[in-house]
């Protein structure tokens, strides 16, 4: 993760507004009201999603259809969250001659855009995802700060932003209240994080299994695996993740896993990465990351109970962890989702 601050719940909804140009991608849109738009807790909808353009009307997107869309940049003013999806008609274009010379083609944004951007509040969450990185970078919003964008367009965006410190291999960032994602489908992952800090746990795996997606990858997870999905024929490490899922209160140890696929270390730890993304000691801290989220949201265990069932050992670990991937205590973190009326007098 990117060890972001814990935001307290909203009071009421929270405005949304995804901002598209000729030439979006209908997956990154529809992703993005269908992660918030699911969003509910006590049967309340958490957050309000719109979509604007620089002007209403029909716009073009990369498929065969158009998008009607009614609101115009006005609605980037009230929105808490503004999201910049890809346009493949704009973003990360570049001739071959200008590639040869070392220069990007990538357009300047126009004024209408940068005046829409502008409506946006200072106090705004601002996020895009694969290469609608290029446009918040154009106007100077990545100056200075973490981003990402899809592998492909790596190499022209640092040429084009050398001023931005570009991580090419994460699944998205945040840096200071802007965030960015990799390709489609790590906007969805950027979508359940937004909702997480948002909300918590609980909220973000509800979100998930409304969607049928993985509840939580890390933003520092490798864009590209190897080979996410195993091949058939070959040995994974599915079984043994399984297991460390259900054992997670007690050490595990490597070599446990490895047995547990008929493997060496060696080669458990090599297939573990090229499946996953991460090493298996990575994993399981994530994991266990998550377990003492949920346990902290949804229980009155006491944080030391809490470090033991998650498998951190002592409550000094727990917060040790909890600081260095999220910003916060154990007992920040259950106040800021439960309130301080609802604490447990051991927390």
């Amino acid at each position: 993760m990117t060890g972001s601050e814990v935001n307290p719940p909203a009071t009421g909804p929270h405005r949304v507004a995804v901002l598209v140009r000729d030439g979006v991608m209908p997956f990154e849109l529809g992703l993005v009201h269908q992660m918030f738009g699911s969003a509910q807790a006590g049967g309340r909808r958490l957050y309000e999603v719109v979509t604007c353009a620089l002007r209403p009307g029909p716009v073009r997107t990369d498929a065969d259809f158009p998008v009607l869309v009614e609101h115009g940049p006005e609605a980037l003013a009230g929105a808490s969250t503004v999201v910049v999806p890809a346009s493949h008609a704009a973003d990360a274009v570049e001739s071959a001659a200008e590639g040869a010379a070392g220069n990007s083609g990538w357009g300047e944004p126009s004024e209408a855009l940068r005046a829409a951007l502008a409506r946006v509040r200072p106090d705004a969450r601002i996020a895009s995802v694969c290469t609608g990185a290029f446009v918040l970078a154009a106007v100077g919003l990545l100056d200075g700060r973490r981003a990402t964008t899809h592998w492909k367009s790596a190499e022209l965006f640092r040429r084009r932003f050398p001023a931005v410190r570009l991580q090419p291999d994460v699944l998205y960032t945040e840096d200071g209240g802007v965030l960015t994602s990799a390709g489609e489908a790590a906007g969805i992952d950027l979508c359940l994080h937004m909702i997480r800090t948002d909300h918590g746990a609980a909220v973000a795996n509800d979100v998930a299994r409304r969607t049928v997606v993985p509840p939580h990858r890390d933003g520092g997870q490798a864009q590209y695996v190897p080979r996410p999905v195993a091949e058939p024929e070959l040995s994974t490490t599915g079984r043994a993740r399984a297991w460390a899922l259900e054992h997670l209160d007690r050490p595990i140890a490597l070599r446990e896993l490895a047995a547990r696929e008929s493997m060496s270390v060696r080669t458990f730890s090599r297939r573990f990465r090229e499946e996953t993304g991460v090493t298996p000691v990575q994993w399981l801290t994530r994991q266990r990351i998550e377990r003492a989220r949920h346990l902290l949201e949804e229980t009155d265990r006491s944080v030391d109970r809490v470090a033991a069932d998650a498998g951190f050992g002592t409550a000094a670990s727990l917060r040790q962890h909890m600081h260095a991937a999220l910003g916060v205590s154990p007992t920040a973190y259950r106040g800021t989702f439960r309130g301080p009326g609802q604490l447990p007098a051991a927390a």
